[in-house]
Protein backbone atom coordinates (compact mmCIF):
# COMPACT_ATOMS: atom_id res chain seq x y z
CA UNK A 1 0.00 0.00 0.00
CA UNK A 2 2.83 2.65 0.89
CA UNK A 3 4.25 1.80 -2.55
CA UNK A 4 0.87 3.17 -4.50
CA UNK A 5 0.53 5.81 -1.95
CA UNK A 6 4.03 6.48 -2.64
CA UNK A 7 3.57 6.66 -6.59
CA UNK A 8 0.46 8.52 -6.39
CA UNK A 9 2.21 11.32 -4.67
CA UNK A 10 4.99 11.66 -7.23
CA UNK A 11 2.85 11.57 -9.92
CA UNK A 12 0.37 14.41 -8.51
CA UNK A 13 3.66 16.49 -7.75
CA UNK A 14 4.60 15.87 -11.84
CA UNK A 15 1.27 17.15 -12.97
CA UNK A 16 1.27 19.88 -10.57
CA UNK A 17 4.61 20.39 -12.02
CA UNK A 18 3.44 20.30 -15.45
CA UNK A 19 0.44 22.49 -14.97
CA UNK A 20 2.67 25.22 -13.33
CA UNK A 21 4.96 25.27 -15.55
CA UNK A 22 2.97 25.46 -18.24
CA UNK A 23 1.12 28.31 -16.48
CA UNK A 24 4.47 30.31 -15.96
CA UNK A 25 5.74 29.30 -19.84
CA UNK A 26 2.19 30.98 -21.23
CA UNK A 27 2.73 33.98 -18.95
CA UNK A 28 6.08 34.83 -19.80
CA UNK A 29 5.69 34.24 -23.77
CA UNK A 30 2.53 36.48 -23.33
CA UNK A 31 5.05 38.97 -21.77
CA UNK A 32 7.83 38.81 -24.26
CA UNK A 33 5.93 38.30 -26.84
CA UNK A 34 3.54 41.49 -26.65
CA UNK A 35 6.68 43.83 -24.48
CA UNK A 36 7.89 44.85 -28.07
CA UNK A 37 4.72 46.85 -28.43
CA UNK A 38 4.85 49.14 -25.84
CA UNK A 39 8.35 49.75 -26.55
CA UNK A 40 7.90 53.60 -28.09
CA UNK A 41 5.75 53.93 -25.01
CA UNK A 42 8.82 53.37 -22.62
CA UNK A 43 11.45 55.35 -24.40
CA UNK A 44 9.63 58.45 -25.24
CA UNK A 45 7.43 58.69 -21.70
CA UNK A 46 10.32 56.62 -19.59
CA UNK A 47 13.37 58.88 -18.79
CA UNK A 48 11.90 62.35 -18.97
CA UNK A 49 8.69 60.77 -17.28
CA UNK A 50 10.33 59.53 -14.38
CA UNK A 51 11.35 61.71 -11.54
CA UNK A 52 11.55 61.36 -7.70
CA UNK A 53 8.78 61.66 -6.04
CA UNK A 54 7.71 64.82 -4.17
CA UNK A 55 8.09 63.04 -0.55
CA UNK A 56 11.61 61.64 -1.75
CA UNK A 57 13.32 64.41 -3.54
CA UNK A 58 13.93 66.67 -0.37
CA UNK A 59 16.19 63.60 0.91
CA UNK A 60 18.25 63.28 -2.27
CA UNK A 61 21.03 65.70 -3.46
CA UNK A 62 20.29 67.49 -6.27
CA UNK A 63 23.99 65.91 -8.10
CA UNK A 64 22.32 62.63 -7.93
CA UNK A 65 18.82 63.18 -8.85
CA UNK A 66 20.39 64.45 -11.81
CA UNK A 67 23.13 62.18 -12.42
CA UNK A 68 19.98 59.34 -12.21
CA UNK A 69 18.06 61.36 -14.91
CA UNK A 70 20.52 61.59 -17.39
CA UNK A 71 21.88 57.89 -16.57
CA UNK A 72 18.47 57.19 -17.75
CA UNK A 73 18.30 59.27 -20.68
CA UNK A 74 21.31 57.44 -21.81
CA UNK A 75 19.84 54.01 -21.34
CA UNK A 76 16.79 54.77 -23.04
CA UNK A 77 17.95 53.41 -26.08
CA UNK A 78 19.71 50.80 -25.33
CA UNK A 79 16.46 49.30 -23.29
CA UNK A 80 14.26 50.66 -26.69
CA UNK A 81 16.59 48.02 -28.75
CA UNK A 82 16.71 44.95 -26.16
CA UNK A 83 12.63 45.62 -25.57
CA UNK A 84 12.07 45.20 -30.18
CA UNK A 85 14.36 42.40 -29.84
CA UNK A 86 11.96 40.57 -26.66
CA UNK A 87 9.38 39.05 -29.19
CA UNK A 88 12.68 36.63 -30.95
CA UNK A 89 13.21 35.51 -27.59
CA UNK A 90 9.94 33.44 -27.35
CA UNK A 91 11.12 30.78 -29.26
CA UNK A 92 14.16 30.77 -26.60
CA UNK A 93 12.12 30.89 -24.06
CA UNK A 94 9.88 27.19 -24.46
CA UNK A 95 13.21 25.09 -25.44
CA UNK A 96 14.50 27.15 -21.89
CA UNK A 97 10.83 25.80 -20.29
CA UNK A 98 10.86 22.48 -21.72
CA UNK A 99 14.42 21.32 -20.69
CA UNK A 100 13.76 23.02 -16.72
CA UNK A 101 11.13 21.04 -17.12
CA UNK A 102 12.48 17.88 -17.29
CA UNK A 103 15.23 18.44 -15.20
CA UNK A 104 12.37 18.86 -12.77
CA UNK A 105 10.41 15.76 -13.64
CA UNK A 106 13.08 13.52 -13.58
CA UNK A 107 14.68 14.79 -10.26
CA UNK A 108 11.04 14.10 -8.71
CA UNK A 109 10.75 10.53 -10.68
CA UNK A 110 14.11 9.95 -8.78
CA UNK A 111 12.50 11.29 -5.66
CA UNK A 112 9.76 8.44 -5.93
CA UNK A 113 12.38 5.87 -6.65
CA UNK A 114 14.54 6.90 -3.65
CA UNK A 115 11.24 6.60 -1.29
CA UNK A 116 10.48 3.17 -3.23
CA UNK A 117 14.11 2.02 -1.93
CA UNK A 118 13.46 3.52 1.56
CA UNK A 119 10.13 1.43 1.80
CA UNK A 120 11.41 -1.54 0.65
CA UNK A 121 14.41 -1.57 3.17
CA UNK A 122 12.42 -0.15 6.18
CA UNK A 123 10.00 -3.19 5.52
CA UNK A 124 12.63 -5.18 5.01
CA UNK A 125 14.23 -4.66 8.38
CA UNK A 126 11.30 -3.66 10.02
CA UNK A 127 9.61 -6.90 9.03
CA UNK A 128 11.60 -9.48 11.12
CA UNK A 129 11.65 -7.54 14.10
CA UNK A 130 7.65 -6.61 13.68
CA UNK A 131 6.16 -10.24 13.16
CA UNK A 132 3.17 -12.05 14.92
CA UNK A 133 5.68 -13.59 17.86
CA UNK A 134 8.88 -11.67 16.95
CA UNK A 135 9.33 -10.15 20.26
CA UNK A 136 7.74 -12.43 23.01
CA UNK A 137 9.64 -15.17 24.63
CA UNK A 138 7.66 -17.93 23.89
CA UNK A 139 8.63 -17.68 20.80
CA UNK A 140 11.87 -19.47 20.83
CA UNK A 141 10.53 -22.34 22.89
Amino acid sequence: MLYALNWFVIASLIAAWSLVSWALHAVAVWTVSNVGAFSGAASSAGASAMALPEWLAPWVPTEIAKWASQLLAGLAPLVDSLLNTAPALAGGLTVATWAIWGIGSVLLVLLGAGLHLLIAQLRRHGGSRHGPNAGSPMAAG
